[in-house]
């Protein structure tokens, strides 16, 4: 079982940045898009990072790995960044599965668009993270991350925003290592349909209020005290 997110904090520049960590009770399953601990295989945790939108370290995941010390984060485990303000994640269930993004759309693009679209500091990623309580074969879960970022897009059209995602976009799904082995992960399956809504719906709702880069919020000494956040926003 993948815990409800814990929030804290890192001291960096004399400001106190933000993250959210998941943890698992065993091993879970996982595949992730993410820089460190992409791939498939058995992870302990998740830690999502908030950087400012200056960020432009060349070793994310040494970065991620040293974070992960800091945080006495044993074993494997997947790590994401993001611009966003993490401590605004929005959580959402359906039929079991759990999904949670962060939702940053400031730089949304088409993913074949013909010419490189222009970077730019605003905040442009989406990370989403899925527990899924039931095994999943690999094949399922490499569907399983299809069938999210088809559904966060579908959201993303539904906002309205002239984009299929952000060039930083990341995925994680999780889900436990034994019991029967589901062999689709896909809209219509038995565990990729309540996957869709839920990630359509926390994606839908992040996107739908105003997000500022977290490097750009008021109150440069703005301080997060450790939190479980888990039930914010999951409504």
């Amino acid at each position: 079982m993948l815990s409800d997110p814990t929030l804290t904090s890192r001291a960096e520049d004399g400001r106190h940045v933000p993250l959210l960590v998941w943890h698992a009770d065993v091993p879970l399953r996982s595949i992730s898009s993410g820089p460190l601990g992409g791939g498939i295989g058995l992870r302990r945790w998740v830690l999502n990072a908030t950087v400012p939108m200056s960020y432009d370290r060349e070793d994310p995941a040494a970065h991620l790995a040293s974070l992960a010390a800091e945080l006495a984060l044993d074993g494997p485990g997947v790590g994401l960044l993001t611009g966003v303000d993490v401590t605004e994640v929005v959580a959402r269930t359906d039929t079991g599965v759990r999904a949670w993004a962060t939702v940053g759309l400031g730089l949304p693009v088409p993913a074949a668009a013909p010419t490189p679209t222009a970077l730019a500091q605003r905040v442009g990623t989406v990370n989403i993270v899925v527990y899924v309580p039931a095994r999943l074969a690999d094949s399922a879960l490499v569907n399983a991350v299809a069938t999210s970022t088809e559904a966060k897009t579908q959201a993303i059209t539904e906002l309205g925003l002239p984009g299929t995602g952000t060039p930083t976009d990341a995925v994680t799904v999780l889900c436990p290592v034994g019991g029967p082995e589901a062999a689709y992960g896909g809209p219509r399956s038995t565990w990729g349909a309540p996957l869709a809504r839920a990630v359509h719906a926390a994606v839908l709702a992040g996107g739908a209020r105003p997000v500022v880069p977290w490097s750009e919020q008021l109150g440069s000494a703005k301080s997060t005290r450790s939190a479980v956040v888990g039930g914010f926003n999951d409504r």
